[in-house]
C-alpha cells in the first residue's frame, strides 16, 4: 500500500497496490503495521455501510463533537464520489481549507480522516456504496454538522446536489470562531 499525506494532518489517501495476473487482481486493503506506522490507530470499533442509489446524493459534512471524536477509514467499493474533509481542529495550519478527491470502486483507493476533520461526499453515479470503519462508536449527541455549501469552507462541488436530507441542509452556518470538536 502506499500512504499519501493530505493537507489536514494525520489524514491520508490510501493506494493499494495489487498484483495482477490472468485470475485478476488481489490486493491487501488493510495491515496494521503498516498503518500504525502511518499514525492511523490499528483498532477499528464499528463498520458502515451508505449505499446511494442517485447520482448527486450528498452526505455531510458530518463529524463528532469530542470526547467522541472519531476516526474513519473510508473507501468507495461501487461506483464514485467526490470526497470531502474539512479541518476543523483549533490551532491547525489547514483549519477550514478543504481537501476534495475523488474515490471510486475501480481506483480502490481509501482516506484515512482523523478526529476534528469533517466529512462528506457527493455521488457522481448512480448506485454508489461508500464504506467506513470507525475508531469510536457512534454517539447521536455528539453528532455535529456544517452545510455542503457554507461559505466558511468554499467547497468547490462537481455536480449539483439532487438528494439531501433535511437534516444536511438545514445546519447553520459554521462559526469560525468556536471551536467545532
Amino acid at each position: 500500500m502506499r500512504f499519501e499525506p493530505l493537507a489536514p494532518a494525520g489524514a491520508w489517501r490510501i493506494t493499494v497496490e495489487p498484483s495482477v495476473d490472468e485470475r485478476g487482481l488481489f490486493a491487501r486493503t488493510w495491515c496494521a503495521r503498516e498503518f500504525a506506522a502511518a499514525g492511523i490507530p490499528s483498532q477499528f470499533v464499528q463498520t458502515s455501510l451508505s449505499w446511494n442509489p442517485r447520482r448527486g446524493t450528498l452526505r455531510g459534512l458530518h463529524w463528532q463533537a469530542a470526547p467522541h471524536g472519531e476516526g474513519k477509514l473510508v473507501r468507495c467499493t461501487r461506483g464514485r464520489i467526490h470526497d470531502v474533509l474539512v479541518d476543523l481542529r483549533d490551532g491547525s495550519p489547514t483549519r477550514l481549507r478543504p481537501v476534495e478527491l475523488e474515490l471510486s470502486a475501480d481506483g480502490r483507493e481509501a482516506v484515512w480522516i482523523p478526529p476534528g476533520v469533517a466529512h462528506g461526499f457527493l455521488t457522481l453515479e448512480d448506485g454508489c456504496e461508500v464504506h467506513y470503519a470507525m475508531t469510536v462508536e457512534h454517539v447521536a449527541e455528539a453528532s455535529r454538522g456544517a452545510r455542503f455549501d457554507d461559505p466558511a469552507f468554499g467547497i468547490r462541488w462537481p455536480a449539483s446536489v439532487e438528494v439531501i436530507s433535511q437534516r444536511d441542509r438545514g445546519w447553520p452556518d459554521f462559526e469560525p470562531s468556536r471551536s467545532a470538536c
